[in-house]
């Protein structure tokens, strides 16, 4: 009976998973904005059926769309020859923070907890 709401979460197992893997499809790097498309077609296909996956995937790209901001803010500040430390110093933080809240936020979502990550733009 996996498809029965549990009492704890009142979301059903499935509807945990979903919003799980919107955080983790966050991981599809061998295409082009695959971390920013990944979670846009699970939201798309599940945001009608399950609130969890609606509130989670609509979080899980604002994420990925304020990581793909940072990473481009490091890479232009790369080419300014003063802030090339400050440069080098957002390409070792973004992608460890990029990972630990990733998963942080996946092993929230499978438990049936709301997640909000801390300093993300909230675009969508």
């Amino acid at each position: 009976m996996s498809n029965d709401i549990e009492v704890s979460t009142g979301y059903t197992q499935e509807d945990r998973i979903w919003a799980m893997l919107c955080h983790l499809a966050s991981f599809v790097t061998f295409i082009p904005f695959g971390n920013i498309v990944a979670p846009l077609v699970i939201w798309m296909m599940k945001r009608d059926s399950s609130p969890l996956v609606a509130d989670q995937g609509k979080e899980a790209l604002n994420f990925q769309i304020t990581m793909v901001i940072g990473y481009a803010v490091a890479i232009v500040l790369f080419f300014t020859v003063v802030l090339i430390p400050v440069s080098i110093l957002m390409l070792v933080v973004l992608p460890i923070w990029h990972l630990v809240l990733t998963i942080i936020a996946a092993i929230k979502c499978y438990d049936g907890q709301l997640y909000r990550y801390p300093l993300t733009l909230r675009l969508v």
